[in-house]
């Protein structure tokens, strides 16, 4: 494997040409000019591939960003994935399963694996990394997890931010890192994949509350809580299912619930807010561009907090409001009426 002689692959594939597909597919093309390296991203749009490759830019995520030259896009995933030691992950989350069945075969042998996505899979409750090893029949040393305060747009703008490169095999993890780390991205390697994946997952439920906060003009003590308290919750699930502490207080726990809870950029604080707002969840999921993954994935991270015991009043509160349970404007009281405790349990 080529992580094992310390080589780097020639070609990277890279599925998925959404934004935060194609900001990755640029971190490791600017990570690897001069080396020959070349970058494919599969696109399902024909008008996103042709826009790659003839103007080097994909305006329907990333608008004016210019895209580095060893970047090439194509609709066919086979041609994509031939040869290609490296595949990265960045489909939306509830459509991977279904996806990964039809591309299995045309893996290279022992390429390795990487999962861009933040969401837990519907009635399984289970973690990208996990439906990846099912799927593609993979050892977990061959599947590595990216997250932290990931907000694609600054990063295509060459903004400074860092992120984790996560994996259960430490040699794959660096391996992975090197490989993108250009002058504006700095990667962290850890082995707590659990922990990275859960502080990825639930940050996005707890933005849709703040954005909701935010929808109703509320003012920044409110949102502070939400955040600080969302973190508790998330930490709590994370614990339960064999993450690390640490690992949430780090860039893929707190850092990246932070940028999810704060940014105009955020695409589930932004649905949020606009349910805030009042409008309903058909309007809203009409409005979007892109999935707001809280939305899908809130069910299942609800449904996986009752299986392991864990008490997440926010994520419950955000999910009654997603289902049609509850209104925006009883999600506040809902919360601040709950049984007093020490902040510690």
């Amino acid at each position: 494997m080529s992580y094992v002689d310390g080589t780097a692959p020639c070609k990277v594939a890279v599925l998925g040409a959404g934004s935060w597909g194609t900001t990755f597919a640029k971190i490791l093309a600017d990570a690897s000019q001069g080396t020959g390296r070349h970058i494919v991203l599969w696109g399902r749009r024909q008008e996103v591939v042709d826009q790659i490759n003839v103007h080097h830019r994909n305006p329907r995520y990333l608008s004016t960003t210019d895209l580095p030259h060893n970047i090439t896009a194509s609709t066919d995933v086979v041609e994509v994935l031939k040869d290609a030691e490296l595949v990265v992950l960045a489909v939306p989350a509830q459509s991977l399963r279904g996806q990964l069945r039809g591309w299995a075969g045309h893996l290279a042998r022992d390429a390795v694996v990487v999962s861009l996505m933040k969401g837990l899979e519907l009635e399984t409750d289970q973690r990208m990394s996990q439906v990846i090893e099912q799927e593609l029949h993979i050892a977990k040393d061959r599947v590595v997890v990216v997250s932290g305060p990931n907000l694609a747009m600054e990063i295509a703008r060459q903004e400074p931010t860092a992120s984790v490169v996560a994996c259960a095999e430490e040699k794959t993890a660096k391996w992975v890192a090197e490989l993108c780390q250009p002058a504006y991205f700095r990667p962290y390697t850890n082995d707590d994949v659990v922990g990275v994946e859960i502080g990825g997952i639930v940050k996005n439920v707890i933005a849709l509350c703040v954005g909701i906060c935010e929808g109703q003009k509320v003012g920044d003590n409110t949102k502070a809580s939400v955040i600080t308290r969302g973190l508790a919750e998330t930490t709590r699930l994370a614990l339960a299912l064999g993450g690390k502490a640490e690992t949430l207080s780090g860039l893929a726990g707190l850092g990246d619930l932070v940028a999810t809870c704060s940014s105009s950029l955020s695409r589930n604080h932004t649905a949020g807010r606009m349910l805030g707002e009042g409008l309903t969840l058909e309007e809203v999921n009409n409005r979007m561009t892109q999935t707001a993954e809280g939305i899908k994935s809130g069910r299942a991270v609800k449904d996986l907090a009752a299986k392991m015991g864990v008490d997440m009043p926010i994520t419950n509160a955000v999910v009654a409001v997603l289902e049609g349970k509850l209104t925006v404007d009883d999600l506040g009281p809902l919360l601040l009426a709950r049984e007093l405790k020490s902040e510690g349990d």
